[in-house]
């Protein structure tokens, strides 16, 4: 048998190093980086990793069982991403979204809409604990009104991300609310109601910043557009109050803890069937030459779940708010999803990434630099292994003895995975959580990036009560003594 050795610092970082190197090219050789160059960039420097975990004595039986179990863990996710394509395709024939964007025009005040969209997409992530199904319902309709309105669109989306990852975050239907509090051993509410310290400020600062941008933002053409958007959709979809009983009821669905998948799959067919109901121009229009209804039926709501499908009307703009590609539009980001598990799998296989993070836990002597470590730590494994989970997971098996160790109670620790693992994961274009928002929404992730203020606050404001001794449990209260009153940042 081959024995096994633990790699030095420099051969744990060498295949990340290599990675951001081919990733750098890419962002300067291609227009659109997750067309193929980002996915064969993970697979080169999975090879790397792979050639590395070879001369550490690791077989390549070891490394492809790891590779495999990776990409399983993704495995819900890759099928929920190819439903939200689905899904988008029948909401758009159906004219849900269409009629979304339609009354929206008349509700939403421009300056105020970039503040609304951060609330209304925070309220639906709370009530379903689903960002991704947020961002892909309300988030597109939102999208289409911001840009009807004037408004850039990646702090469009800055803003709705922002939000839909609040209510992803606090909501105690969420799979990463869940996850957090299991990995550190404390409860749900518990968690809920401690992270309330650090996000509920998070979000304040969020707010006050989208309000700002809104008030100093040029509408001067908004009224114009407006009413060019809404007679364009009104000229190409019967709009009726009635539709948005589609999204009424995948709501409802989803708040009666129907799992994800079964869901969207509700919400698509619901989709499909008001779109045969509310749309027979657009059907036959998708359908072309097919004279028969039914018939024609069956194949617009076919193409729309699995294909293209691009309706025109009299307003360019209102052209690129009504087309989509449906699963077909999502398999680039699967592509993408399974070269980020076959590097995280390498580098996991072969200890890599623990490797990297000893030092790290190693020099964290204080309460702060231990959450900055944990924070660090989390951003790390969301850039390397591409996936919140694992953001969560692995850093929450790391640090909670040291936690426990340093007198903390469980509770700051699964407070700062959520701050950094779950929170961070949607800025990262290869991770499973960057990648799918970026093509849901049809935004480049390094263009929305800098305006999803939450998601950037966040990990700082948990480090800053950390540093400042702000709300830190401890196992054992006790009176301050004289080391605690020399030191009141928080050293342990």
């Amino acid at each position: 048998m081959t024995t096994k050795r633990e790699a030095t610092l420099f051969m744990a970082l060498l295949p990340i190093l290599i990675l951001i190197a081919l990733l750098t090219f890419n962002v300067l050789l291609f227009d659109d980086t997750l067309s193929g160059a980002n996915q064969i960039a993970l697979m080169l420097a999975a090879a790397i990793a792979g050639l590395v975990a070879y001369r550490l004595g690791y077989g390549w039986d070891s490394v492809r069982k790891k590779i495999v179990a990776t990409i399983g863990s993704a495995m819900p996710s890759i099928l929920i991403l190819l439903l939200i394509g689905s899904l988008a395709g029948t909401w758009l024939i159906s004219g849900v979204v269409p009629a979304m964007i339609y009354y929206g025009l008349d509700i939403i005040s421009p300056k105020l809409f970039l503040f609304t969209a951060v609330v209304v997409s925070a309220i639906v992530s709370v009530a379903t604990g689903s960002s991704w199904s947020t961002i892909a319902t309300i988030g597109v309709a939102l999208l289409g009104i911001g840009q009807a309105i004037g408004i850039n669109e990646a702090i469009v989306a800055g803003a709705i991300i922002s939000g839909a990852y609040f209510g992803d975050k606090m909501s105690p239907l969420s799979d990463t609310t869940n996850l957090a509090p299991a990995m550190a051993g404390t409860d749900l509410f518990t968690h809920i109601r401690y992270m309330t310290f650090t996000t509920v400020p998070s979000m304040t600062i969020t707010l006050i910043i989208f309000l700002v941008i809104g008030f100093n933002y040029d509408f001067s053409n908004a009224s114009i557009d407006v009413q060019n958007v809404k007679t364009a959709v009104d000229a190409t979809f019967n709009t009726s109050p009635l539709l948005f009983l589609v999204p009424v009821i995948l709501l409802t669905v989803i708040v009666l803890k129907v799992p994800p998948l079964p869901s969207l799959l509700i919400g698509t067919l619901l989709g499909g069937i008001f779109a045969i109901i509310f749309q027979p121009d657009v059907i036959r229009s998708i359908a072309g030459d097919i004279e028969n209804y039914t018939t024609a039926s069956y194949y617009s709501v076919m193409q729309a779940m699995f294909g293209d499908v691009s309706l025109t009307t009299t307003n360019e703009n209102v052209n690129d708010l009504l087309s989509t590609s449906g699963m077909r539009g999502m398999l680039d980001t699967v592509w993408l999803i399974l070269s980020a598990m076959v590097f995280g799998g390498v580098m996991e296989s072969a200890g890599l990434l623990r490797r990297i993070t000893q030092p790290i836990v190693k020099y964290a002597k204080s309460t702060g630099s231990l959450v900055a470590s944990t924070v660090g730590t989390c951003i790390f494994f969301n850039t390397t292994a591409s996936d919140q989970y694992i953001a969560l997971v692995v850093p929450g098996r790391m640090y909670k003895k040291t936690y426990e160790d340093k007198g903390l109670k469980p509770e700051v620790l699964s407070r700062t995975l959520e701050d950094s693992g779950t929170i961070t994961s949607v800025l990262i274009p290869w991770n499973t959580c960057g990648a799918t928002q970026s093509r849901v929404l049809g935004v480049d992730t390094w263009a929305y990036a800098p305006y999803a203020f939450f998601n950037i606050i966040s990990p700082f404001m948990t480090i800053l009560f950390a540093y400042l001794n702000i709300k830190i449990r401890r196992l054992v209260k006790t009176e301050p003594g004289p080391e605690e009153i020399q030191n009141p940042t928080g050293s342990i």
